[in-house]
């Protein structure tokens, strides 16, 4: 076993030989074992280390998160023709709001097609429900 100890950044560990992020130790391990250079890193190295995992809300989008968050929010006026301004962002320039029309463009028994468009820059793109 090697005298060099892993770098700690943050709640990670990193082999001290080639920088490599460690695994963490399972059950019962004394040790960890690094993939690349075959260091083995002291399982007492993890004792102590508070594990904090967060991640932006749209870093793993889904249909149900879709559904989810978009809300509808008014009818007005000279903008009845557009659609329904839901909260939406736009991919091409960001824009938190968007105006949205569903329409059924396959066959009755699959989900309907929303086209939106941003209020901003007025990019359009679909989703399929």
């Amino acid at each position: 076993m090697s005298t060099l100890r892993a770098h700690k950044i943050g709640s990670l560990l990193f082999c001290p030989t080639c920088g490599t992020l460690l695994d963490l130790p399972g059950d019962g391990e004394r040790s960890v074992k690094c993939e690349q250079c075959g260091h083995e890193e002291p399982g007492s190295s993890y004792e102590g280390i508070e594990i904090t995992t967060r991640s932006h809300p749209d870093a793993f989008p889904s249909p149900l998160q879709q559904k989810r968050k978009t809300q509808t929010k008014r009818h007005e006026g000279e903008d009845v023709g557009k659609g329904t301004l839901v909260s939406e962002k736009c991919p091409e320039c960001g824009h938190l709001k968007a105006w949205s029309k569903e329409m059924q463009l396959r066959s009755a028994d699959e989900g309907s097609t929303i086209f939106l468009s941003c209020a901003s820059c007025k990019h359009g793109w679909r989703i399929n429900n």
